[in-house]
């Protein structure tokens, strides 16, 4: 085989998780970095589907971790946005840049709070990720740990572990909402707690809870296992106790009995809705979807005011590529709290996936409403309309995005890469002035600023 179709033989062998063939074309003369027509390498694939014995070979063979595809993504922020951990580690080992942002600006360690993933939380901030970054929408990942987290058991544990890491609990938001005056707001008891120092001492059992999590902490997860059993035959229906029994057994990738431990908690107490959540990240992790989805829909409907399942639902709709069902969710949390220019900008995103562009300019001048001061709209906005072929009307959006954050390079870049798609070259050119003079080692400035030279 020629060299192209190598490469092409690489990414299939990875798409179809065949080890053997890829390490059999990486012998042949793949190309490690070739990337297909989404901009993925082999090592992204391999990520994106868990593949930690494939992942591990890339690596190995020198892919590079930073290498980003048109999403933005890299192998490193896709681990981490995932709670991929093994991965994540690999990746870290191997020169992950962990102040690198996805295209929200935000750091492996804001989606893995948002999500729930609590030993990639750990990883992240033990690898030095700044604990208090703020992303485009304003929010840090404590913010994200209380704003879309339910205050639960597991979240609880997020909010110590980043708090424990030098979190700033007054840190505000865009609306000038700090996580305690959320937590407040949002009824949060065991966070309040936590933000008041109090962490779960009233909790029969606690100090039995605290060893277990300490092992935990230190990736000992058998012998956490070991002390929650020892204190669970004198308290056999402590949900607190089976909470971590579970949480134990699914970071054992024993999801099957994990599963068992949460409904148990749902037998003793069917009120423990978070427990839904817990049995659908198991499922999850089993790759069985249907039934996932089914227990977000029984804790929605327990509660169907509440924000947090039906939140989370969408957002693994949005994962397994169902955009138009997680429009649905999106637009059930939009009808209860029609301010959330978070949810207006995620419905705009699964919008444009479907090619609505139009629809998807509607949402994004909803979240412009609420929060006129954001670039992070206008350029979505933009994105929209080069979409629908409204170059010029782009361009406008584009200029108002940079007034708001005149000092991002990124922004320069979009103005070029726009200006050139319009033929306006020498413009073009200065817009990539800009973006260098802003940061002289900016990648995408340079590599444009070469291809323009030669225009």
């Amino acid at each position: 085989m020629d060299s192209q179709s190598v490469n092409a033989a690489l990414i299939s062998a990875c798409e179809q998780g065949n080890r053997a063939l890829a390490e059999r074309l990486l012998r042949e003369g793949a190309g490690i970095d070739h990337k297909d027509a989404s901009g993925r390498t082999a090592l992204m694939i391999a990520t994106q589907k868990n593949d930690v014995v494939l992942a591990k070979l890339l690596i190995e063979a020198g892919s590079d971790v930073n290498a980003r595809d048109v999403t933005q993504l890299t192998p490193y922020l896709c681990a981490g946005a995932n709670g991929f951990h093994e991965i994540l580690k690999l990746t870290i080992a191997a020169g992950a840049d962990i102040r690198s942002v996805n295209r929200f600006g935000g750091t492996a360690l804001l989606p893995s709070s948002e999500k729930g993933y609590l030993r990639t939380v750990q990883i992240c901030l033990n690898a030095g990720v700044a604990v208090n970054h703020v992303n485009a929408l304003g929010w840090s990942a404590l913010l994200e740990a209380v704003v879309l987290g339910d205050g639960g058991r597991l979240y609880s544990d997020i909010v110590e572990t980043l708090v424990g890491a030098g979190a700033d609990i007054h840190l505000t938001d865009r609306d000038g909402k700090s996580s305690l005056q959320h937590a407040f707001d949002l009824e949060q008891t065991r966070v309040i707690k936590m933000f008041h120092g109090q962490g779960i001492e009233d909790i029969p059992g606690c100090s039995i809870i605290k060893e277990a999590k300490k092992s935990a902490s230190d990736d000992q997860y058998e012998n956490a296992l070991q002390i929650i059993d020892g204190a669970l035959g004198d308290n056999p229906r402590n949900i607190d106790l089976i909470y971590y029994r579970g949480y134990f057994l699914s970071e054992l990738k024993r999801h099957e009995e994990a599963v068992a431990e949460y409904k148990n908690a749902l037998e003793i107490d069917p009120d423990a809705i978070e427990f839904y959540f817990y049995t659908a990240n198991c499922l999850r992790a089993m790759k069985r979807p249907e039934a996932a989805l089914a227990e977000y829909d029984k804790a929605i409907a327990a509660q169907p005011d509440a924000m947090f399942h039906r939140y989370h639902k969408s957002n693994y709709l949005r994962e397994l590529n169902r955009h138009e069902d997680a429009v649905a969710e999106m637009d059930i949390l939009l009808a209860q709290q029609p301010d959330r220019y978070d949810f207006l900008f995620h419905k705009a995103n699964s919008l444009r996936t479907l090619n609505r562009h139009e629809q998807a300019i509607t949402a994004i001048e909803n979240a412009i409403l609420h929060d006129p001061t954001n670039p992070l709209y206008y350029l979505h906005k933009m994105q929209s309309l080069v979409l629908s072929g409204k170059q010029e009307e782009a361009l406008i959006e584009l200029e108002t995005a940079i007034e708001l954050a005149p000092g991002n390079p990124d922004l320069q870049c979009e103005k070029a890469n726009l200006l050139v798609s319009l033929s306006k070259h020498r413009e073009a050119k200065v817009a990539v002035d800009v973006a260098l003079a802003l940061d002289k080692a900016h990648p995408r400035a340079l590599a444009m600023a070469e291809s323009l030279s030669r225009s």
